[in-house]
C-alpha cells in the first residue's frame, strides 16, 4: 500500500469515530486535498479530477452584501447591527464568466419561498439544524450580522444555502466523509462568515471618509476607489432609488459584490481578489446617497466588523 493510500486510510478511520452529536466537527473531509497542489479557480488549464478540492465548474466566488436602512420586522426584534457594518448577503459560485446557476440539488432544497418553478420547502428551518449541532454561537453572529428585510433571517439563510451552495462542488455531500446530515450547511455557514470578515465595507469606506449621511452624497468612483485601497480591486456596487439625472444608473447605494478566484476550497483556501466582471447599477456621472439606518433599526449595542 502507497503512503497516500495508507495516510487516506487512516483519515477514513478516524473520521468513522466522529459521533453525529450536537457539538460534532462541521467541516469537509479535505485531509485528500491537503495532499493534492491547490488549484486556483478559473487558472486552471486542465481537468480538475477531485472537484471536492476546487470550486468546479464556479470557480469565480462572490462575497456580498446588503446595505439595508431597516428590516420591516422591528416589533419582532429582527434589527440591523449598528450605523457603519454591512450585513452578509452570501457566498456564490459563479462560472468564470459572471454567469451562474443555481438550486443545484433539489434533495437539498431547505428554502421555504424559493425562486419560480422551485417546490417550496416545508420542514424544520435551518435554524433548528443549527442548534442541533450546538452551535448557538454561530447562530447568535447569524442573527447580529446576516439579516433580512420583510421575513424571518432563517428564510433567507436557507435560500442562501439552497440556491447557491448546492452549486458549489465542495459543499457536496460526498466530500464529507463520513457524512452527517446537515453539516455541509453548517460548514457553508462557516464559511460565509469566514468570507464576510475578509470585507468589512463599512470600514474600507470610512477609512476614505465615506460614511453613511442622509444629507452628504458620494461619487461612484468614490466608492471604488475606497474598497480598492484594501483590497487591491474593484467590486461591484449595486444601487437602488431614482435613476440620476445623467440617466445612467440608480442613486442609493444598497449592496456590494466582491469578486475572487479561490486557491484550494471556498472553505479554508486563499482568496484572489479581482474586479468586478458585473456592470455597476450605479451612476457613474451623478451623486450617490449612502443613507443613514433609520435608529429604531439598529441594535443598541453590537461589536462592528
Amino acid at each position: 500500500m502507497s503512503f497516500v493510500a495508507a495516510a487516506l486510510t487512516f483519515a477514513q478511520l478516524v473520521a468513522a469515530t466522529i459521533p453525529s452529536f450536537p457539538g460534532a466537527p462541521t467541516f469537509q473531509d479535505d485531509f485528500r486535498c491537503k495532499l493534492q497542489k491547490p488549484v486556483l479557480s478559473c487558472q486552471n488549464t486542465t481537468i480538475i479530477k477531485d472537484t471536492c478540492c476546487s470550486p468546479t465548474p464556479g470557480g469565480l466566488v462572490l462575497q456580498t452584501q446588503f446595505w439595508d436602512t431597516h428590516t420591516g420586522l422591528e416589533a419582532q426584534g429582527q434589527l440591523l447591527p449598528d450605523n457603519s457594518t454591512w450585513t452578509i448577503h452570501g457566498l456564490w459560485p459563479d462560472f468564470c464568466n459572471g454567469s451562474f446557476t443555481q438550486y443545484c440539488d433539489l434533495t437539498r432544497q431547505f428554502d421555504p419561498t424559493p425562486d419560480s418553478g422551485i417546490p417550496p420547502y416545508t420542514g424544520p428551518g435551518v435554524d433548528t439544524f443549527i442548534k442541533a449541532f450546538g452551535r448557538e454561537d454561530l447562530l447568535e453572529f447569524m442573527n447580529t450580522f446576516w439579516i433580512n428585510q420583510g421575513a424571518p433571517n432563517e428564510h433567507f439563510w436557507a435560500h442562501e444555502f439552497s440556491k447557491h451552495a448546492t452549486c458549489f462542488s465542495t459543499y457536496d455531500t460526498a466530500c464529507y466523509k463520513p457524512y452527517i446530515e446537515h453539516e455541509d450547511v453548517i460548514n457553508f455557514y462557516d464559511s460565509v462568515i469566514r468570507a464576510y470578515h475578509m470585507f468589512p465595507t463599512g470600514q474600507f469606506l470610512a477609512s476614505h471618509g465615506i460614511v453613511p449621511s442622509n444629507t452628504t452624497t458620494y461619487t461612484l468612483s468614490a466608492l471604488q476607489t475606497a474598497v480598492k485601497a484594501h483590497t487591491g480591486a474593484i467590486p461591484y456596487f449595486g444601487c437602488t432609488g431614482p435613476k440620476a439625472p445623467e440617466g445612467d444608473g440608480r442613486t442609493i447605494v444598497d449592496e456590494v459584490w466582491y469578486f475572487n478566484h479561490v486557491l484550494g476550497i471556498p472553505q479554508t483556501g486563499t482568496f484572489d481578489h479581482i474586479d468586478s466582471v458585473t456592470p455597476s447599477t450605479c451612476t457613474a456621472k451623478g451623486q450617490i446617497q449612502y443613507l443613514e439606518r433609520s435608529p429604531s433599526s439598529v441594535r443598541q449595542s453590537s461589536t462592528p466588523v
